[in-house]
């Protein structure tokens, strides 16, 4: 008997540890899916990109669609703000923009490609918005990652004017530290599409718009 009780009481024990710890993350708000997501590991030969064009959920689900796209993390670059939170950066406070890092193959997609996906994929003609998201972090732009990148975005820029009758506000900047946004806002569109009214009513359209599927 005093076995069973001794057990029991250290069962107890391990629940109320975990309820505490529980409660404890959520106060903090370090709950797993509140952390910042893991970046992906890049494959030897495979090239990174980042781009912001407003919402990165928009973004994210419009490259993972193409092929030779390894992964699109959602995060945010540029700013002043050492690991910034969410809730910090959509004020506008931090000079970040929500944007989103591209690991790709070179051999099945190259930078030319990303960034003609990238002038279809938004207005590079709005300043500091994208729709109804307005703000300094819905801009619009290019972190490049070398100078044959940034030789290729100012290149690409000029060409793309032609397709727009108002002149592109996109800035071509030198990539920065990137951080990744936290795991519940990853792979938003493939988990929230159904369920989701900014998925049904801004990304869904978007996607059709650019004969992508989800």
């Amino acid at each position: 008997m005093k076995t069973i009780l001794t057990s029991y009481l250290s069962l107890l024990g391990v629940v109320s540890l975990f309820l505490l710890t529980t409660q404890t993350l959520r106060a903090q708000g370090t709950e797993p899916d509140q952390k910042p997501a893991t970046m992906p590991e890049i494959p030897k030969g495979y090239q990174t990109a980042t781009f912001a064009a407003g919402c990165y959920w928009c973004v994210e689900a419009v490259f993972q669609q193409l092929d030779g796209v390894h992964s699109a993390t959602s995060g945010f670059i540029g700013g002043h703000v050492k690991n910034p939170k969410y809730k910090a950066v959509i004020t506008g406070s931090t000079g970040h923009a929500e944007a989103v890092q591209i690991v790709f193959n070179p051999q099945k997609i190259n930078y030319e490609t990303l960034l003609a996906w990238f002038w279809k994929a938004h207005d590079p003609t709005q300043l500091n918005r994208q729709g109804a998201d307005v703000g300094t972090q819905y801009r619009s732009g290019i972190f490049y990652h070398s100078a044959e990148q940034k030789n290729q975005a100012i290149k690409s820029r000029s060409g793309a004017q032609a397709d727009f009758p108002s002149p592109i506000v996109t800035e071509i900047t030198q990539a920065t530290v990137f951080y990744p946004a936290k795991v519940s806002h990853q792979d938003y569109y493939r988990i929230n599409g159904n369920k989701d009214r900014y998925c049904r009513l801004v990304i869904e359209p978007k996607l059709k718009k650019l004969n992508l599927e989800k």
